[in-house]
């Protein structure tokens, strides 16, 4: 008994650093996701959107067929315009499950960003879980950095989304997939277990492997206060 205790006692601080150097690493491929899909000419989110939305995910590498058989499953984070207008709050975590995210245009890993338009929007993405579509409009996003986006579907949609598959980037509805908070993932970047809505709303100070993902965002759609 005494030898489990021990064991145990050494095991949980390795596991816990574990966890958060994976943590951090999903963070820098969640900042190369966006930073590559924005520095591409012709192939970027409009700026008008960007400049809009109240939200944004972002889920690297989502995989097919991996954890749930016969679906899709990913990791990435959430964040929201601070409620004082200037930048962006610290990420939290989300777990993407289910629906269609793009694979049909090639390969098995799928990048997924999306946008959440408005206040609405963003109080069912800080729910403990979502599903795209039963809960949330969503519709595909339009791909360009100057492209319009004044259509019916898009004005009034709470989501948008896109995804990149093997370079391929293109906007897709993701009905049906479902978003879940994940407070262990959180408990490894922040030391405690913390809800995103906790994250978010209450000014919670970013981890030091956020501040890469952070800076971009800022970089590219800041805007004054409401």
């Amino acid at each position: 008994m005494r030898t489990l205790l021990i064991a145990a006692l050494i095991c949980t601080p390795l596991m816990a650093a574990e966890s958060k150097n994976e943590a951090a690493k999903r963070l820098e491929e969640s900042a190369a996701v966006f930073s590559e899909i924005m520095s591409a000419p012709d192939k970027g989110i409009p700026d008008e959107l960007l400049e809009k939305a109240q939200c944004i995910v972002i889920v690297p590498g989502m995989k097919k067929g991996a954890f749930i058989v016969g679906g899709q499953y990913g990791k990435g984070y959430l964040a929201c315009r601070r409620s004082n207008g200037r930048g962006w709050s610290a990420p939290g975590t989300v777990r993407m499950e289910g629906g269609s995210v793009g694979f049909q245009i090639g390969g098995s890993e799928t990048d997924v960003i999306m946008l959440v338009m408005n206040h609405r929007g963003e109080d069912k993405l800080l729910a403990s879980q979502f599903t795209l579509g039963a809960e949330g409009e969503v519709a595909a996003g339009p791909v360009g950095r100057s492209s319009t986006a004044e259509t019916d579907a898009l004005m009034h949609a709470e989501i948008l989304s896109w995804s990149r598959s093997r370079g391929a980037f293109a906007g897709i509805a993701l009905k049906g997939a479902t978003l879940r908070q994940d407070t262990e993932e959180n408990e490894a970047l922040y030391g405690k277990k913390l809800e995103n809505r906790e994250i978010v709303t209450t000014g919670i100070a970013p981890p030091a492997p956020a501040a890469k993902l952070l800076a971009l965002l800022n970089r590219y759609h800041t805007r004054e206060s409401d």
